[in-house]
């Protein structure tokens, strides 16, 4: 990767993934593109451009402006979202993927996307999912993913596109707020957590869902995409996760570095039955076999360092 171009920039993973990604290859060398500017530092920090990825023209104009050798493709509409709005979400998912491997093919670049463990159903295997197994999910966003799977191994075998990607589970970050997924209740814990000292699940007691802290997550990217190509059997996409765990579970963590913290729960059925039809734990041994995938943060790290960035995220927000 030597210039890269990001869509959906702007997002919970582009957010962050755009800085990282300057850290390490130089500013000018990382474009961040969205559908709107706004004033964070992904925005303002380096070459930004507003590309709408349901607009080929303008996205094959702007890899060709900067001379692109990869492009990140991040723009979608995550899983709650999308099954309130079904018809936006398949083609604002599937219309954006196929622009931006379009435009891969058109400027010769490598290609990165993520998928899910939405991609799994409720007849996937639900403890240790196979790397490959059945994929029947009853979610337009999980039909979306495992679409677009199937199209960027299509673009890698029938146009040599050197497509790639994760199957992540739900993302844990202190940086970008939640954006509409049925696994933000992991986020928003932490919050008001820190904020409240309680939080209220829309997920209920006992519900396992694999989850990963968002540097761990940056890295697996940057690992598969700097990873020899010749050693992967699999492309599109790989399972990887770091922890496992129900809402108990973090509220116990929660606990160890905010005493007296609560939960209570008042479940939303349709993100319930979305985190139902999903795994409890996933099995990564393809991608750490194939290109080294590791993870450093399990849910203790995890909670202790969400804690302490928030604290000082948030301090000004908070009464003494």
């Amino acid at each position: 990767m030597k210039r890269i171009m990001i869509t959906g920039a702007l997002g919970q993973i582009g957010s962050e993934l755009t800085l990282k990604l300057r850290e390490i290859y130089g500013t000018d060398n990382v474009i961040a593109t969205d559908i709107k500017k706004n004033d964070s530092e992904a925005a303002q920090g380096g070459p930004f451009e507003i590309v709408d990825v349901t607009d080929l023209k303008t996205m094959v104009e702007t890899a060709k402006k900067y001379k692109v050798d990869t492009i990140m493709h991040l723009a979608a509409l995550l899983s709650a979202t999308a099954e309130a709005k079904p018809v936006f979400a398949w083609n604002l998912n599937m219309g954006g993927l196929m622009n931006a491997l379009e435009t891969a093919r058109e400027v010769n670049a490598q290609f990165f996307t993520p998928s899910s463990i939405g991609a799994f159903g409720p007849s996937t295997p639900k403890d240790n999912t196979p790397q490959d197994t059945i994929m029947r999910p009853t979610t337009m966003y999980g039909v979306n993913k495992v679409a677009g799977e199937l199209l960027a191994d299509y673009y890698f075998h029938k146009f040599d596109v050197d497509t790639r990607g994760l199957r992540f589970p739900g993302l844990i970050s202190y940086v970008a707020p939640p954006g509409g997924g049925t696994t933000d209740y992991a986020v928003e814990i932490y919050y008001e957590a820190v904020k409240n000292g309680r939080y209220t699940s829309y997920i209920d007691k006992g519900t396992y869902m694999d989850m990963m802290y968002m540097p761990d997550a940056l890295k697996a990217i940057i690992d598969l995409m700097e990873a020899d190509p010749a050693k992967l059997v699999h492309r599109n996409s790989f399972n990887v996760s770091a922890m496992s765990f129900d809402p108990e579970e973090i509220a116990a963590s929660i606990a160890k570095y905010i005493p007296g913290f609560k939960i209570s729960y008042n479940v939303d059925p349709v993100r319930q039955q979305i985190a139902e039809s999903w795994p409890n734990s996933i099995d990564s041994t393809a991608a750490k076999e194939e290109w080294g995938f590791s993870y450093d943060y399990d849910l203790d790290k995890m909670t202790k360092d969400m804690i302490e960035k928030l604290r000082q995220k948030l301090e000004l927000k908070i009464p003494s």
